[in-house]
């Protein structure tokens, strides 16, 4: 298999001969890792919860884990799934790179559409599949969401979506997902969106692809899913929380699949995220974090707020030249874009990720600001 090199192992390259302005402190904005602490009733629940440690923690997930996922589902996007139409995961990397292995297994010449930029692991999980991959640019001109040829969708055997976008913020409208849904029942393709970032937005809540079903009438999600986790809503990476939930049928040869493929949480880890699956209050507190650093980009790089996810797509005339040059400077980390795309996508573009507190970000968006006015 040949993978490319990870976005984070191209930067440690890039950055190799640089030497960063010693005289002020280092500031990273280049990894998607909430740096909020994770809220103390969590961290209490994993410490209460260390006599499990002598259980092998099933493969399906502990019931609670699972009920407090279902209840999430419900409470924030009104759907009620059935305990076939949910899977628990160990956080959504796990699933977005060994779903697609099971799903087109048997396909003879499997083909799988995603966005371009894009989340590595779903290049990754197209060629551990030994799939085609076809990719749909996020660009200005399309508001950086993804289209198709529908001539193309009759090749397709996986389309994956993410909205809201890593790296762009956009958001896809609940009628767009719609026609999503309508052309995977027309063409017959497995369609999964992505929504690790549905709990960090700015103002309206993002819908979820499984209400793009109900509204088209596709009350069982025939072909449809939809993969979410806990890190990125309750600043705690580490639990490797997540789901994959929609088509039951589906899901029932994915559970299978995944009793073989050995991943599962230990018990103590499961305890904790049960409680922060079911808890709302700390995920506004974050939230509201967030806001308030996107307030201060807006103020001080003068750009439009993202709808959602923590990210900032900044244009930039060369995203490489741009970053190392940031970095010798200003001594602040950001990810070139054309680490995130590929066929010359993103090479204008840098991802900054507002994923500190907020004194720290306004030093660091400061220093950015300070930067760009030199060049």
């Amino acid at each position: 298999m040949n993978f490319q090199p990870y976005p984070f192992e191209k930067l440690n390259r890039l950055f190799l001969h640089v030497k960063p302005n010693e005289n002020l402190k280092q500031i990273a904005l280049t990894i998607g890792e909430p740096q909020f602490e994770t809220p103390e009733f969590i961290q209490n629940e994993l410490k209460n919860s260390t006599h499990l440690l002598n259980k092998y923690p099933q493969i399906a997930g502990d019931e609670k884990v699972v009920k407090a996922q279902i209840d999430f589902f419900q409470n924030r996007f009104g759907i009620l799934l059935k305990s076939s139409q949910i899977a628990t995961t160990v956080g959504t990397r796990e699933a977005l790179f060994s779903f697609p292995q099971f799903l087109l297994f048997d396909v003879k010449e499997p083909v799988i559409a995603y966005p371009n930029p894009f989340y590595q692991i779903y290049e990754g999980a197209a060629i551990a599949s030994r799939a085609k991959s076809i990719l749909m640019p996020l660009l200005k001109e399309n508001d950086f969401k993804p289209k198709i040829d529908e001539t193309i969708l009759k090749e397709c055997d996986l389309i994956m979506l993410n909205s809201p976008s890593n790296p762009t913020g956009s958001v896809m409208s609940l009628d767009e997902l719609c026609e999503w849904v309508k052309m995977s029942i027309k063409y017959n393709f497995v369609l999964a969106n992505d929504e690790c970032y549905s709990e960090i937005y700015t103002n309206n809540p993002p819908p979820s692809l499984l209400n793009a079903c109900i509204k088209v009438g596709n009350l069982d999600f025939k072909n449809v899913l939809v993969f979410n986790s806990i890190s990125k809503r309750s600043s705690a990476p580490s639990l490797r929380s997540g789901f994959v939930a929609g088509d039951e049928n589906i899901l029932k040869g994915y559970a299978k699949f995944r009793t073989y493929h050995g991943c599962s949480s230990p018990l103590p880890i499961q305890m904790a995220a049960a409680k922060a699956w079911g808890d709302e209050e700390h995920v506004e507190i974050a939230r509201e974090k967030y806001r308030r650093n996107f307030k201060l980009a807006e103020e001080i790089l003068h750009i439009k707020q993202s709808e959602g996810t923590f990210y900032i797509w900044l244009e930039v005339k060369n995203d490489e030249e741009f970053a190392k040059n940031l970095y010798e400077k200003k001594n602040v980390k950001v990810l070139p874009g054309s680490y995130l795309g590929r066929e010359n996508i993103g090479h204008d573009r840098v991802r900054i990720a507002l994923v500190l507190e907020e004194q720290d970000t306004k030093e660091a968006l400061k220093r950015v600001s300070e930067f760009i006015k030199g060049i």
